[in-house]
Order: C-alpha cells, then structure tokens, then sequence
C-alpha cells in the first residue's frame, strides 16, 4: 500500500443500496476533514442500480470518490478488503449503506481515534435499531468471537470502525479467499478501544444479512481464525467413548446380574447418537480440508472488473488490489461538473 496521502479514507461496501447510498455520499462530502478525505465504493455485485447510482455520483462529488465494481457478489468482508486495497489515507473508516451509522458520527469515530492513538476503533451502540433476529444474531456472533478470536471479552464488533493505516497495510497482505475482517484486525493488533454512538433505524429497505450470509460469518469465524471445532470433535470424542465404555460395563453387568434380553430401543439410541457424532466431527475436518483446497487451489477473494475515479491518480491502481486475484480492470477518472 501506497504512503497515506489524505487524513482520512471511507470505504462502503454497497449491496442493494441504490436508494441510500446518494444521500450517504453527499452527507459525507459535505463533511470537513482537516487534510482531506476521499470516499470508496465497492458495488459487491448488487442486482439493482446500485452501480449506476454510484457511476452518477462520480461527476458530482465534491471530493474524491472511487467506485470499484467487482465482477459478482463476493460478501461484505470480500468487498471491504477490496475498498481497502484503494485506500490512501492515514485512517480508514468502514461504515455499511444503509444509514443507519450517522455520518456525523464519521469525525466523532476519528477523532477519537486520533486522540486515543489505538490502531482500531469499533463502535459501540448504545440501542441497535435493527430486527430482533438480526440483533440476536450480532448478539450470538460477539459471544461466540469471545471464545474463539484473540479479543477482550464482552468487546462489542461492528462494522462501523475506524483503522489506522498501519493496521490496513497489514489486512491487505491477507490473500485467503474467506476473510473476516474482525478476525483479521484481531490478528495483527490488540490496540483496540471503542466509542458509543448513535445508531438509527433502517430508512428503507431491509437487512441485506439473512441467516444464510450470518451462517457463513459464523463458518468464517470458526474454520478460518480458529481451531477450536477440532478440539471440541476430539473432545467430544474421547468423552462419548469413555461414556461408550461404561455404558458396555453396565450392559455386561446388568446381563450378568439381572439376565434381561438386550435392548433393541438403547441399542438403536446409541448407534444413532455415536452416527451423529461421527458424522459431525467428520463434516467439521471436511470443512478445514475443503477450505485449504479452495485455498491452494486459488480461489479469488475477489474480482475487480473495473475501478473508476473522479480524480487524476498518476500511480494508478494501488497495489494492494493484484493480490493472486484474477483482476479485468480498466480505470476510468472523471471530472466533477
């Protein structure tokens, strides 16, 4: 990644978002950044006009903004890694386009990051004003990242942080193709802190984040930045033979004792419940083999067709982007009307 040449870099994953992202880029052009600011749109394959929006958007704003179209949908993580790549400032904001993260709070976030001097600053919501399922959910995925993931127990993640440079440069030399970004930020630094701020409810639409794409965060969380399903598969294991075990002496005993006729029902439970469990600690490894095969064999993080800006970039197309992805990109610059 290049020397950071602004104070501060946004960068928005877009999904769906063609009838929110206008009004969040205006309310953030509008904002005054001491050393400047620029604005970063990753249209993550979104089957609306999302990417017209944001193409339009690029003869109007009035301060730098770069739209990165990928070929298809990659998922949220994906396409702030590739926002990521493009970013020249000395702190970078990630924020979702639903407006739901007021863009006020964006200098509140970073001057609170200047001040504190911590590499990473999350958000922390004081009432989320998302759906109950959609709240447990988050909810579910904190507690599970307190046992998995390097991170202070009970610390909230968000979407809405604030990265120090230091911190994106190392996120980018990630090249695996099923990121996490909180996972990734807790891997290179434990500077962390946060901040409360407000968070509204959805203005249109609805959550982008079914169970599927939660269910593929939480995959992401426990194969990729932990091994912990293996130790519980093998301790599940040793425990269901010890209980397996007894369970014979018993069987033996009672025959011997008793001289009842074995049981078909208790014989049926347990095949069924040793099954399952076999099954289950073979699906976890499966999951760890199946994963490293993607890997080796390169699957793309993501796919960028075309990058395209509204300011004149003589070093062109920031390194960080031709990480072993298959990349089709032309880049376009446009001047504001």
């Amino acid at each position: 990644m290049r020397k950071p040449e602004l104070t501060l870099t946004v960068v928005i994953p877009v999904y769906r978002g063609a009838g929110s992202v206008g009004e969040l880029v205006r309310a953030l052009a509008a904002l005054s950044v001491p050393g400047g600011h620029e604005i970063i749109l990753v249209d993550d394959g979104s089957p609306d006009n999302s990417l017209q929006v944001c193409r339009e958007l690029l003869r109007t704003c009035p301060v730098q903004l770069t739209v990165v179209e990928l070929t298809r949908n990659f998922g949220e993580h994906n396409a702030v890694l590739a926002g990521l790549s493009h970013a020249r400032g000395s702190w970078v904001i990630t924020m979702d386009d639903d407006l739901q993260n007021p863009p006020s709070e964006v200098l509140r976030l970073l001057e609170f990051a200047q001040r504190s001097g911590k590499h990473a600053i999350y958000a922390r919501y004081g009432k989320k004003e998302h759906a109950g399922w959609r709240n447990l959910g988050s909810n579910l995925t904190n507690f599970v990242a307190d046992f998995l993931l390097d991170k202070p127990k009970g610390f909230y993640l968000a979407s809405f942080r604030c990265l120090s440079a230091f911190v994106v440069r190392e996120l980018v030399k990630y090249n695996g193709p099923f990121p996490y970004i909180d996972g990734l930020i807790l891997q290179t630094t434990q500077s962390i802190d946060h901040i409360s701020v407000a968070h509204l409810p959805r203005a249109q639409g609805r959550s982008n984040y079914t169970f599927r794409r939660l269910l593929r965060l939480w995959t992401n969380m426990f194969v990729n930045f932990s091994i912990i399903p293996l130790h519980i598969s093998t301790i599940s294991g040793i425990l269901f033979s010890i209980i397996g075990g007894l369970a014979g002496i018993w069987v033996v005993i009672e025959s011997i004792i008793l001289q009842t006729p074995p049981g078909w029902g208790s014989l049926m439970i347990a095949i069924l419940l040793l099954s399952g469990l076999q099954l289950l600690i073979l699906g976890i490894i499966g999951e760890y083999l199946g994963r490293v095969y993607l890997t080796l064999n390169e699957k793309p993080q993501f796919i960028i067709q075309q990058v395209e800006r509204n300011y004149h970039d003589s070093e062109g197309i920031a390194p960080g982007v031709s990480r072993g992805c298959l990349l089709a990109v032309n880049d376009k610059k446009y001047q504001r009307e």
